[in-house]
This record gives structure tokens, C-alpha cells and sequence, in this order.
């Protein structure tokens, strides 16, 4: 029997990560994964969707290139193509990591990893097996998309987040259930190539975790590009024919037939929890996770858990912060505890939105007294001369102490606006820290401090 200091279950973004911090400080460790390295975010989530959005991004560009005095002409593009470059680079990060864990000596066992006991996992490959001793183990197996009951994913007609990334034609017409990250950035993304766009939310609005009135102008840009939204409204069934899908969908108690030619289930995911012998080792579980501490830590002192297994948010990099609290933890370093009011959370169809720390509505429900600052791209310089203006920054402030308590934004590179939010409330900036910060111009980022003197009550471009 092998034996290792640390064996992580798992290659994706927590995986990989906790598996190379180990080593790195000279712990021997094994990585098990039976599938790509890189895990679901790397292989067919984050990246490949990235690859994706930014084709599309390129293809709305030219086709409005127009507005900055260039003639192209008649534009096509290969969508077979567009898909294969969006595989390339899949692949080429997944290569990566198979580097990074040779570089750094890791073990990786090509199967799939059950616990036997606290110390010992049965790997099976095929009709091969092999029982390893681990000191530590980090469960890190990550998740799947949620189902819906009278929906049966057929991979056809009735599709995944994963089947997407894979389609050979456009379709005409396309049904997406589920208006958080992934189906927003779906719809964009077929909209973009010539989709009919229809999307479909059981919440009262497209984005429901995200501010109001970020949902809201989401929304009221989405129908501007002609993507259709019906929210507040229930998916029953789908039935996926030869040549289309018919979904059933009820709304204030009315019931009626949609047709598509193909319908994408988007309403998140579930985390990989079963079939890993939690139950056998008596580690604790409820509504569809693992149970942690605040060092990751499951009920069993030596088995961690990190990422999609243990709970939203359901985001890559937390899973990648959480393994860095975990093997901290094992080696006994002090550690930093995570606190999810500054995980960043992204978005990244045009317009992108980003969000941190909490929204009006939940900083008045947790009985903050709060000051909020905006800003509208349509007033900064940049944004004006990128011809992209659409979108708002909008700050949350307690008025008591001015500490930042939430940042949401909608625009032109929100995804990368949001990390100096996110060191703002980290060291606990305040309104005047951010007014008074001085931000290169013309830059997007001026907006973050124009935001903050709106809440000051001496806002100068507004």
C-alpha cells in the first residue's frame, strides 16, 4: 500500500491547488482524478465558456465596427471553428496542469477515489485497483448540473452547460431554464450568432442573487438585443422530439406549450457527493454538501472538503481559496478564514456584472443605516470613447463607520473592475478612501471614485 502525507480527491481548481501547495512545502501527496486535470471549471465551465464569450464579443465587434468609421463588409464566421478554439484552449490549460503536478512531484492516480476509511481510499481504474494510506485526505470532487424533476437531459434536443460547448450548428431557436451566470452567459452567447433567445426564470427576476437593479438593467439590455425573458415563470416538462422540444411553462397559474429547437438546462449545480464513502466513514452531510468547519474541515479531523462539495458559492476561485486554508491547516500555519462577503462573484456576458459583499436590499434586511454612491459609464470619458457606455457602478456604504459593505457592477469589464472593490473591503476601505484615491484617466476605474463621491453628496461627473 501506497502511502502519502496528503491524497486529494478531485483535479479540479481546489484539487489541483491544494495538491500543489502540499508539495510545495515538502509534503508527499497524491492526486486522484479519473478524469482531465483541471476539473469541470477548467475542462468545460470557466475557461472553454470564457473561450467562447470572448468569440462572440470579437463577432459583435465587427459587426458594429461601423460606429468607429471601419467598412468591413459582409461578415461570416465558422462555428465550427469558433467551437474548436474554445476545446484548444480547454486543452492546452489542462496540458498545463499535468506539467505543474510533474513539476512538483505529485502523484497522480488516473481513477476514481472511495473512502474506505478515514486513512485509506480504494482507487479503481477499469478492472484495476489499488488501496492507498493517506495521513490527510482533501475531498474535492466538485459537481454537476442540477436536474429538475419531468426533465430528462437527452444530450439532443434537451441539453447541459456541458452539451453546449459542443453543439456543431447554431440553433434557430434556443429555450435556456435558469437565468443565473451560466444561463445569462449562454444567452448572450447564442444571441450573439443569431440565436431566438428565450429565457426562462422561476424567480421574479433574470440574476436573482444579484442587486435589483442590476437585474434590471440586465434585463432591460437582454430584450434590447432581443433576447426574450419570461420570469416568475415554472418549467413542468420538456419532451425532446426528432425535429424540436416542447416545454410546458406555468405562470400566475396559466399553463402553456413552448417549441425550440433545443432547450439548455441552467439552473446550477449540485455538488458530487455521493459515491465517494462519506457514509461509510460517517462524515456529516446536509442539503447536498459536505459539512465543514471554518477550516474546511469535516466532521472527521483528517478529512478536509473544499469547493463545489461543500456548499455555495459554487465559484472556482473560492475552491482555490479554500485550498489554500485546508493545507495551511494540515501543515499548522496560521491561516486566514474565509469569509464569503469577499468572494467576488462574476458574470461575464456583455454587459458583465460583477458583485461583492451584499446588496441593498440584504445590507437593509441585516440592519445597516447605508449610504449609496453610483456612477454611470455613460459619464466617464473611457467608456465613451470605447463606445461602450452601457452599465453603472453602484456602492454600498454603512453610514455609521463609511466602510464599503457591497459593490455591484454592470459594464464594460466589471469582472476585472471588481478586484479593487474587493481589496477595498478587504483592508475595510471607506467612502473616503475610495473618493480620494487617485485613479489614472481616462480609465474605467475612475468610476469606483466617482461612485464614492456620489455617496459623499459631491459627486462631479454625474
Amino acid at each position: 500500500m501506497r502511502k502519502f502525507d496528503i491524497a486529494v480527491l478531485g483535479g479540479g481548481p481546489g484539487g489541483y491547488v491544494a495538491a500543489i501547495k502540499g508539495a510545495q512545502f515538502g509534503k508527499s501527496v497524491c492526486l486522484i482524478e479519473e478524469d482531465k486535470l483541471g476539473g469541470i471549471c477548467l475542462n468545460w465551465g470557466c475557461i472553454p465558456t470564457k473561450t467562447l464569450l470572448k468569440n462572440a464579443e470579437i463577432l459583435n465587434y465587427i459587426n458594429s465596427s461601423y460606429k468607429y468609421g471601419i467598412n468591413v463588409g459582409n461578415v461570416s464566421f465558422d462555428f465550427k471553428l469558433n467551437i474548436k478554439r474554445s476545446r484548444d484552449v480547454a486543452s492546452r490549460l489542462s496540458k498545463g496542469i499535468e506539467f505543474l503536478i510533474k513539476k512538483n512531484n505529485i502523484v497522480h492516480i488516473d481513477g476514481y477515489g472511495k473512502l474506505t476509511s478515514e486513512k485509506e481510499i480504494l482507487v479503481k481504474k477499469d478492472e484495476i485497483s489499488e488501496k492507498i494510506y493517506a495521513e490527510n485526505v482533501i475531498i474535492a470532487t466538485g459537481a454537476r448540473p442540477k436536474k429538475i424533476p419531468g426533465l430528462t437531459l437527452d444530450g439532443k434536443k434537451v441539453i447541459s452547460s456541458k452539451n453546449a460547448l459542443e453543439l456543431k450548428t447554431v440553433p434557430k431557436k434556443i429555450v435556456i431554464i435558469g437565468s443565473g451566470a451560466i444561463g445569462c452567459e449562454f444567452a448572450y452567447y447564442y444571441n450573439s450568432f443569431g440565436s431566438e433567445v428565450h429565457i426562462i426564470e422561476l424567480s421574479d427576476r433574470i440574476l436573482p442573487l444579484e442587486d435589483l437593479e442590476v437585474s434590471k438593467e440586465l434585463e432591460k439590455n437582454f430584450n434590447g438585443k432581443g433576447i426574450k425573458t419570461s420570469t416568475s415563470t415554472k418549467v413542468l416538462k420538456a419532451e425532446g422530439l426528432k425535429s424540436k422540444v416542447k416545454i410546458l411553462i406555468e405562470n400566475n397559474d396559466t399553463q402553456k406549450y413552448l417549441e425550440s429547437e433545443i432547450a439548455l438546462l441552467a439552473i446550477g449545480v449540485t455538488g458530487n457527493i455521493e459515491n465517494i464513502g462519506l457514509n461509510k466513514v460517517g462524515i456529516g452531510t446536509s442539503l447536498g454538501k459536505i459539512d465543514i468547519n471554518d477550516m474546511n474541515q469535516t466532521n472527521i479531523p483528517n478529512i478536509y472538503a473544499i469547493g463545489d462539495v461543500s456548499g455555495p458559492p459554487w465559484l472556482a476561485h473560492r475552491a482555490s481559496a479554500q485550498a489554500h486554508v485546508a493545507v495551511g491547516h494540515i501543515l499548522g500555519n496560521k491561516v486566514r478564514i474565509l469569509d464569503n462577503l469577499l468572494i467576488p462573484g462574476c458574470t461575464y456576458c456583455e454587459p458583465q456584472v460583477a458583485s461583492l459583499g451584499l446588496t441593498e436590499e440584504n445590507a437593509i434586511k441585516a440592519g445597516y443605516q447605508i449610504k449609496i454612491g453610483r456612477s454611470f459609464f455613460k459619464s466617464s470619458g473611457k467608456a465613451l470613447a470605447s463606445g461602450n457606455t452601457e452599465g453603472f457602478i453602484k456602492l454600498i456604504f454603512d453610514e455609521k463607520y463609511g466602510e464599503l459593505i457591497g459593490a455591484h457592477i454592470i459594464g464594460g469589464q466589471a469582472t476585472e473592475l471588481i478586484g479593487e472593490l474587493v481589496m477595498a473591503k478587504h483592508l475595510e476601505a471607506t467612502i473616503e478612501d475610495l473618493a480620494y484615491t487617485i485613479h489614472a484617466h481616462p480609465t474605467l476605474s475612475e468610476s469606483i471614485m466617482e461612485a464614492a463621491l456620489d455617496a459623499l453628496g459631491i459627486p462631479v461627473h454625474h
